[in-house]
């Protein structure tokens, strides 16, 4: 067991999390609510690290990706086709729907750079940048790129949150004293699904099981997790408490973000704000693809690693069907509607598989969750059905 924090495959994690939605949902909570709903971030936080850490835990014991242990696990034909095409299209689809809003928030964030005079191009070369790292970078050198993309991201929103003098009692406050009710009660349930991603569990499995190979890696996977989630989730409060600083009531888009703050703290906050949302954007404009590709993998047994050129392609399948949407009449908020739903759909489900998983000792042996994290796991679970149910009567009704 090594003391060493090194941040590895859990960086993408929050990569993905962090990203133009997370943005929208942390900036409207800080614009309408002020510091008081942190809690529930910190809740959101608690909960991703509790059930990212089970899924790298079934990747380093199991050596698969977690759609395929989920197929092993299910023995009847039917219900295992009916699953495989469940994962598919939530996760092709839904990602493909989130990916639009990814490379959205990359394009505000270079218009807030640069300005609008090229808000034309700016798609294609996001679209472009992001297709050359995924078909030429190796994970690894993902992996790199989007720990630096992170810390920069970590940057660019912290450093603006303290520009605002936030008053400390009132944080602890936010961060410590729940208080729901029947008018934040959807941001309170957007905070918890936007930072709760199902896809995420699928990439971290996979590269989790990818980087270590050894059961004695599984301390090193938990610090990694708990760091990475941990710096994400701060990131999203950081967001918050910005966002509390803006002047005026009411979002349209986080490009409104840059432009709040640039008459209080000057034009290097809106620039700093303009690096955070590319960051944002891209990150999880490559972290997307990625998660959909390892599921396709996944469920069609493929053999071969991510080097190979059908991996790839799926990954830029999905970037490409993003970055066009972008052209369509339809908007961002109406494709991401629509991943919400998948969304929706799909996370109580895979939570329920991941706890059952999770707590096999036939599967992991020792390693398998412990009391306490099958108590944990199986609130979570009711939990993320409540979300559910939430989402989708917001979405559908």
């Amino acid at each position: 067991m090594s003391g060493k924090i090194k941040l590895g495959p859990a960086t993408l994690v929050a990569a993905a999390f962090v990203g133009p939605g997370t943005v929208t949902v942390c900036a409207r909570a800080g614009i309408n609510f002020d510091y008081s709903l942190l809690w529930a971030l910190l809740i959101s936080v608690l909960v991703t690290i509790l059930f990212q850490e089970m899924a790298a835990r079934i990747g380093i014991v199991t050596q698969k990706g977690l759609a395929t242990v989920i197929r092993d696990q299910i023995s009847n034909p039917l219900w295992k086709g009916l699953v495989t095409l469940l994962l598919i299209a939530a996760i092709l689809i839904g990602n493909t729907a989130y990916e639009a809003g990814n490379l959205n928030g990359a394009v505000l964030g270079l218009n807030a750079l640069f300005g609008s005079e090229y808000s034309t191009l700016y798609p294609w070369f996001i679209g472009i940048l992001a297709g050359l790292l995924l078909y030429f970078g190796s994970v690894r050198s993902l992996q790199n790129l989007l720990i630096g993309l992170v810390l920069l991201m970590s940057f660019s929103f912290i450093i603006t949150a303290v520009m605002t003098r936030p008053v400390v009692d009132d944080l602890l406050k936010g961060l410590f004293v729940p208080n729901p009710d029947s008018d934040n009660l959807l941001t309170i349930i957007a905070l918890i699904g936007t930072t709760v991603v199902p896809y995420n569990l699928f990439l971290h499995t996979s590269l989790a099981a990818r980087q270590w190979k050894r059961k004695e890696d599984l301390y090193t996977s938990k610090m990694d997790t708990i760091v990475a989630v941990g710096l994400g989730g701060l990131i999203s409060m950081a967001i918050v408490v910005t966002s509390a600083a803006l002047p005026f009531d009411n979002l349209t888009s986080v490009l409104d973000i840059a432009a709040g703050v640039e008459p209080l703290f000057g034009i290097y906050a809106s620039k700093l704000i303009g690096i955070g949302l590319f960051a944002a954007g891209l990150t999880s404009a490559l972290t997307a693809p990625l998660a959909a590709a390892f599921v396709f993998q996944n469920c069609m047994g493929w053999k071969f690693d991510h080097h190979h050129w059908k991996f790839k392609l799926i990954a830029i399948i999905i970037l490409l069907l993003g970055t066009l949407s972008l052209t369509t009449s339809y908007t961002p908020i109406d494709i991401i509607l629509f991943a919400q739903i998948a969304n929706g759909v799909l996370l109580p489900i895979l939570a329920i598989f991941v706890v059952w998983i999770a707590r096999s000792k036939s599967l992991l042996g020792n390693n398998s969750n412990t009391t306490l994290q099958n108590i944990l796991g199986i609130g979570v679970v009711l939990l993320c059905v409540i979300l559910s149910i939430k989402t989708l009567s917001s979405v559908l009704f």
